[in-house]
């Protein structure tokens, strides 16, 4: 569907606040010192970033399509060779994941404040961004691709299914599949899988008045935009192959 240009910018920006909104928030409420959640797994997080991509797709659906992902929308123009619209998109979901991570920092303001008083205070940054177990770039890129073509290829593939899209049942399943590629390839690196909802919220930590916050991490930053970038690029290479 040809969505305009307003819209496009507009729905990607709610749709990209409301998954990192979710994402961020349920990364904050597993990791955070008086949080209710606390130390509660990584089932919890994998399923927060779904319901996540669930609400947020679903919400931007009739503006702009929900793709909510640089990654999904690259395959998208690799796939059918339409890219007017790419910087659109990748503009409102930037704006939209830099106003989800704020939205979720303020949701847990008290906790961050507690935390630089906390006896044993830690790094803030893993409610932000994605931080590898274990750092190796090399691997940590193959990992991030991996998953990412994990995502796009399904994406791509599920619109050949008569009925899924004018169903609404595609978003759902797609939210389905994030909670399995969080909870089947997110242990190495965190599973970004998405190049705005790792960077804009990086940058959000690194601007806010956070106590203690530690380190943004701009040496690792490049991973995981340059990773789910070309997992979305080969993703769609394969399904031209293949479909």
């Amino acid at each position: 569907m040809d969505y305009p240009s307003g819209d496009i910018f507009i729905g990607e920006i709610i749709g990209t606040a409301i998954l990192v909104l979710f994402g961020a928030g349920v990364c904050a409420a597993v990791t955070l010192h008086h949080s209710k959640a606390r130390a509660s797994g990584w089932v919890v997080i994998s399923f927060g970033w779904g319901f996540g991509v669930l609400a947020g797709a679903y919400t931007a659906g009739p503006l702009s399509g929900g793709h909510i992902n640089p990654a999904v929308t690259l395959g998208i123009a690799v796939e059918s060779g339409v890219w007017d619209k790419v910087p659109v998109y990748v503009a409102g979901q930037m704006v939209g994941a830099m106003l989800g991570a704020v939205l979720a920092w303020l949701a847990y303001l008290a906790q961050y404040r507690a935390n630089a008083d906390a006896e044993r205070s830690q790094p803030t940054l893993g409610g932000f961004a994605t931080i590898p177990e274990i750092r190796s770039p090399g691997v940590n890129l193959i990992t991030e691709i991996i998953a990412t073509i994990a995502l796009v290829l399904p994406v791509l593939a599920f619109g050949l299914t008569e009925g899924l899209g004018t169903s609404g049942t595609q978003t759902l399943i797609v939210a389905l599949l994030v909670v399995g590629i969080g909870l089947s390839l997110g242990g190495p690196t965190g599973y970004a899988i998405n190049p705005a909802r790792d960077l804009g919220p990086r940058i959000v930590h690194q601007v806010l008045p956070i106590p203690n916050k530690g380190t943004s991490d701009w040496g690792y930053a490049w991973v995981p935009v340059v990773g789910p970038l070309i997992g979305g690029a080969v993703a769609a290479v394969v399904f031209n192959a293949a479909f």
